[in-house]
């Protein structure tokens, strides 16, 4: 179970920093959820990234964790 809310977890952060990262790309004034962040639009870019590679990363993981528990 704990490995099914990881892979959860992970898809939604893919999903929300990866949109943003998209929108980000297309229309650099419009930052999103990480409208709070100084710095302007490379930091920006970058924290979507990291945020989407990690949601990339954790459900990856999780799937493996789950494969080896015989869960999938």
């Amino acid at each position: 179970m704990k490995y099914d809310a990881l892979q959860i977890l992970g898809m939604v952060l893919l999903v929300a920093f990866g949109q943003g990262l998209a929108r980000i790309l297309v229309d650099d004034g419009d930052r999103g959820l990480l409208g709070w962040l100084p710095g302007g639009f490379v930091p920006a870019m970058l924290a979507y990234a990291v945020l989407a590679a990690t949601g990339v990363l954790l459900t990856g993981w999780a799937h493996t964790r789950a494969k080896e528990l015989g869960r999938r």
